[in-house]
């Protein structure tokens, strides 16, 4: 073997130079070097060669600048990955959005379609109209001469046959007609002229036909329009009072045009909506006019695209214009409940349940809710939540897992408007009352739509429930009436109208219904629960209005226990109630104060499941039966 030797060109010093294996760590300005050191000035890699180019700068040795790098690079890729979600629900949100442009186009397209076919049909008829009356006009004018001229000719063929008795009828009926035209007395000079025209004013048409239909849309978001005015704070009872709402797009720009779909709601202390009206000026702003009509704390609620817009809802207070009157002491008033307060602890006799968890913030994404209103429990052990600003239901475990959720925003079959109520049938389907498509959807437990019933009966369907039949009982809030339907649409009965009396309702909310098939129908107005018969007679009514053990400030959700106790939400005292026809005690809700609760429902393991909805959640607490 032979001993490895250098070249005869090399020297002892350049044997020492360091070179780097290709593409690791090699200095990218002198080949075959080894850069060990980092430039923090330049941010480049230097060998030994390159570092009398770089003598006053702030140098490190190149593994902890690379180590550095990474470190950096990693920082930044965690930051983007946690982004990540936020970006997927903002995707999903636009792709709603595009889905529901998508269905809108479709409906304009179809909208188009039919108005113009009903203009062309409209033109057929006109056009129609116009030959039928040049039609007449021309036979008028040649009607004369036709008649002489057919009656002579028959006659001239009757008298060229030969005569007999089967003639002589027709003769004779000639020979009158003969009689009549020839005591006619026709003028020998023309009374009509030559004229005969045709009027088309088509021009005025023809505009507006440039000008038929506009498409309508606006820049403006919610998140950037705002209100401003007097109104917004305090108001005079019985003056009206006016808020501006200024639209502005995604960038903070003022809207210059209108046609924005807004709306404006004042809620008074006792739930109620107090009437308004919004002025479009067709310049991007909006003037909304409200007058209340008692003293109170309400609250004003500014939605743009179903969307609050930046501070809404505003907290208002109502006021009496008050004089100053020399030595007047200002009397003490006790503030009214509301459920915008917060309620006070109920200390007396409460069932020492806690507050086991709650699930939900503000949001549209999965686990979010805007208004969330009716609950269900099915024995299935899930639990489902009426999301009726979102237009959908969202499902969850006993445990407050996210199961799944559907739901499509349209006034279509198969779509939710503003879903109130929902129940679980005992086969499974999920019934929804779409409150401002007033009607009763039937989904299937995957989410998919099989039929709506009581379409063009229901006014305002709130609540839904289910009786130990299986028929569908519907709360309509509108009507004030309680309808029983067969899961196939047929109306089985219904009763109740609106008023104070026993069988009466003022804006009744929710239904349940307890081993005795019997219906208990919470009366929110009129701060009562009232139990019936199927067949609609009065069993049984409990509460008043007031904030003492059996009272009630606009009751809600309800449900009934095993043994036929009545757990009821207190939506003005912000507080759940159980009762058997008289007061039995409070769930503690104290740890974590519900704010305006809603719907109610007992959950297959036996807990109570309530949609606490101005604090949009909904929480689960113990409850000893």
């Amino acid at each position: 073997m032979e001993a490895h030797q250098h070249s005869p060109d090399s020297s002892s010093e350049e044997c020492t130079v360091l070179e780097a294996p290709p593409g690791k760590n090699t200095c990218p300005q002198h080949a075959g070097k080894v850069a060990e050191m980092y430039c923090s000035a330049c941010e480049c890699a230097l060998c030994e060669d390159c570092m009398s180019d770089h003598e006053e700068h702030p140098k490190v040795p190149l593994s902890q600048a690379l180590e550095q790098h990474r470190s950096s690079l990693q920082e930044r890729l965690g930051i983007v990955q946690n982004r990540l979600p936020q970006i997927s629900d903002a995707l999903s949100f636009v792709k709603e959005i595009l889905q529901q442009l998508s269905n809108q186009r479709t409906s304009i397209e179809e909208d188009i379609q039919s108005s113009f076919e009903d203009l062309h049909k409209q033109l057929d008829v006109r056009k129609s109209v116009l030959l039928m009356e040049l039609e007449i006009f021309w036979d008028s004018l040649i009607r004369g001469e036709g008649d002489i001229t057919a009656t002579c000719t028959q006659t001239e063929e009757a008298l060229a046959g030969e005569a007999c008795v089967a003639s002589l009828q027709a003769e004779r009926e000639l020979a009158e007609r003969l009689a009549e035209l020839a005591g006619l007395g026709l003028p020998c000079q023309p009374e009509e002229n030559d004229q005969l025209d045709l009027v088309m004013e088509t021009d005025g048409l023809r505009k507006s036909i440039h000008n038929l239909g506009t498409i309508v849309t606006t820049s403006a978001v919610a998140s950037q329009s705002e209100a401003m005015g007097a109104g917004l704070e305090q108001c005079i009872v019985g003056h009206p009072a006016s808020v501006t709402i200024v639209t502005r797009d995604k960038s903070g720009g003022a809207c210059k045009s209108g046609n924005a779909i807004l709306s404006a709601e004042v809620f008074t202390p006792d739930g109620s909506i107090v009437d308004g009206e919004i002025v479009d000026h067709k310049n991007g702003t909006y003037e909304f006019v409200y007058t209340v009509p008692k003293e109170g704390n309400f609250a004003l609620a500014l939605r743009l695209y179903d969307q609050h817009i930046k501070g809404s809802p505003f907290k208002l207070t109502g006021a009496k214009r008050r004089g100053k009157s020399p030595g007047q002491k200002k009397k003490g008033s006790k503030r009214a409940s509301s459920a915008l307060g917060t309620p006070r602890r109920k200390t007396q006799n409460p069932i020492e349940d806690d507050l086991i968890f709650r699930i939900g913030t503000k949001g549209r994404n999965k686990g979010e809710f805007t208004n969330l209103q009716g609950v269900a429990a099915s024995s299935t052990g899930r639990i489902l939540i009426a999301d009726s600003n979102n237009q959908c239901v969202q499902i969850f475990s006993n445990e407050g897992e996210f199961k799944s959720r559907f739901g499509v925003r349209g006034r279509s079959p198969g779509q939710l408007q503003r879903p109130t109520g929902v129940a679980v049938h005992p086969s499974g389907d999920i019934i929804i009352a779409d409150y401002d498509n007033k009607w009763v959807s039937i989904f299937s437990c995957e989410g998919k739509f099989k039929a709506k019933l009581g379409s063009g009966r229901l006014m305002g369907p709130k609540g839904v429930s289910v009786d130990q039949n299986g028929h569908v009982i519907v709360v309509d809030n509108k009507a004030c009436t309680v309808f029983i339907f067969q899961l196939t649409g047929k109306l089985i009965t219904k009763f109740g109208s609106r008023g104070n009396g026993d069988k009466q309702f003022a804006g009744p909310h929710f239904a349940a219904v307890n081993k005795n098939n019997e219906i208990i129908v919470t009366d929110f107005h009129n701060h009562s629960v009232k139990v019936f018969t199927p067949e609609g007679e009065l069993v049984l009514k409990f509460g008043s209005n007031g904030e003492g053990n059996g009272q009630f400030n606009a009751p809600t959700g309800v449900a009934v226990d095993v043994n036929g106790n009545i757990i009821v939400a207190d939506w003005g005292n912000s507080r759940i109630q159980v009762q058997y026809g008289s007061f039995l005690s409070y769930i503690n809700t104290s740890a974590d104060p519900l704010y305006g609760p809603q719907g109610l429902a007992l959950t297959s393991d036996g807990h109570v499941v309530v949609a606490d909805s101005g604090n949009h959640c909904f929480k689960v607490y113990r409850y000893l039966q």
